[in-house]
């Protein structure tokens, strides 16, 4: 189910039936010369939608997605000189803050937050929130399934980090028409300190991906998307059996 898509009295029989919400965050970031620089968010979103309706029809696990925020934090890809918009982190931060906020105001309490990029960071902000929810809400950000993903079913020896080999054949499988194919070839990278508070990816890459990505075919990608929303969904219905009928009544406060 798709937040926007629904009336307010059904988003609120949804809160007070304890559905699941799904956060899906997005970012507007370079990658590299052959993707739109929408990938991320587009990624997060459909890989919600898609495992909301698998939870549903496998599990009978009822739950909402919300629509990705395009932007965050990207201050490592302002060395390309375009493509992003930047969320300072505080922004960023406070944002999210009144999007849970808002979701527990109408009753929910049980949220996931799933972040479309590496460098979202709010983990901080996701435990003073619940400080202050005390046991009223659940909110969990998993760790993404895609790196496991890519060496169970790819070639553990390509290594990736950015619109790279598992990118590039997710967008070759669901978006082929806007893949710029001809704009495809192995970059000369180094892979990154991603702790490093100042990163500039534009240090790293010629282009803006690292990783081969002349790996890459829609063949794999097709593979990839199938592991990712297998596991995606292990990790909803594992959040469901933890949280169910647990906290206080959803009413909203």
């Amino acid at each position: 189910m798709k937040f926007g898509d629904l009336t307010y009295q059904e988003i609120k029989e949804a809160a007070q039936s304890d559905w699941i919400v799904l956060v899906p965050t997005g970012c507007t970031e370079q990658q590299g010369p052959h993707l739109p620089v929408d990938f991320d968010t587009w990624f997060a979103e459909k890989v919600c939608n898609e495992v909301s309706k698998k939870s549903y029809e496998d599990f009978d696990i009822n739950s909402v997605v919300l629509p990705a925020i395009p932007y965050g934090p990207t201050p490592e890809h302002k060395g390309f000189g375009a493509g992003y918009i930047h969320l300072p982190q505080n922004l960023h931060e406070t944002v999210y803050d009144a999007v849970l906020s808002s979701l527990v105001e109408q009753g929910f309490r049980r949220i996931i937050i799933w972040t479309g990029c590496g460098q979202h960071q709010l983990d901080s902000m996701v435990h003073e929130f619940q400080q202050k929810m005390g046991n009223q809400v659940n909110v969990y950000i998993p760790p993404k399934p895609y790196q496991p993903v890519l060496e169970q079913i790819g070639n553990p020896n390509i290594p990736g980090g950015h619109a790279d080999t598992f990118t590039t054949s997710i967008a070759l499988a669901l978006r082929p028409n806007e893949v710029r194919k001809d704009k495809i070839s192995n970059p000369e990278y180094a892979i990154p300190d991603w702790d490093d508070p100042n990163l500039d990816l534009s240090k790293y890459t010629n282009t803006g991906s690292i990783g081969d990505i002349t790996q890459a075919s829609a063949e794999l990608g097709m593979r990839l998307w199938e592991a990712v929303i297998e596991r995606s969904s292990q990790i909803i219905l594992d959040f469901n059996q933890r949280t169910i009928g647990k906290g206080l009544s959803n009413q909203a406060p």
